[in-house]
């Protein structure tokens, strides 16, 4: 696993349409359901992975923009080095985009939640999470974060055709930690 950085989100309950019972929040990498702390693009201090290096940069930019970081969640990814190209059926490398400096800071304390699937047909920020954004989750066994228990299992389910057609890859499994309150 690569470590790809950090990111500062809601935490949203889970959606009505999402018919997974045991999911109570998603704790996706995607920014469909689970928002960034804002449109932080346009500030250019991420990094090669789109996330950023350290809280520190996260809490400038909120500082920049007035938002008061205490509604969010501070979370931390790990990137699996190889993504899953879904038409070639191949397991194949990337890395993180050149344009940027990538210098992630390992955090103090983590807790893994888990492990999500993440389309990347841009190649650049994460896209869509298919287990919450296309309710995958409805067949595919998750945790209540509705993320997946081991980087194993979604290799297989990747491997086994689980996310053919739910969104454009290719696709990189993220392990998902909380470090706390942003």
């Amino acid at each position: 696993m690569i470590d790809a950085g950090y990111m500062a989100k809601e935490l949203p309950g889970r959606p009505d349409w999402i018919k997974a019972p045991d999911v109570v929040d998603i704790c996706s990498v995607s920014y469909c359901i689970s928002k960034p702390f804002c449109d932080y693009i346009g500030h250019w201090k991420h990094n090669g992975y789109w996330f950023f290096d350290s809280p520190a940069v996260i809490r400038e930019i909120a500082s920049e923009e007035s938002i008061d970081l205490s509604a969010y969640r501070l979370f931390y990814y790990e990137v699996y080095r190889f993504q899953f190209d879904e038409e070639r059926r191949v397991w194949q490398s990337f890395e993180p985009d050149r344009a940027f400096t990538t210098e992630v800071e390992l955090p103090a304390q983590k807790q893994l939640l888990g492990f999500d699937v993440v389309s990347f047909d841009a190649q650049t920020t994460p896209e869509c999470s298919p287990l919450s954004c296309n309710n995958l989750a409805e067949s595919i066994e998750v945790n209540e974060h509705c993320l997946l228990p081991s980087l194993e299992s979604a290799k297989r389910l990747l491997d086994s055709g689980a996310f053919d057609n739910s969104e454009p890859g290719p696709f990189r499994v993220f392990a998902v930690y909380s470090c706390g309150e942003a």
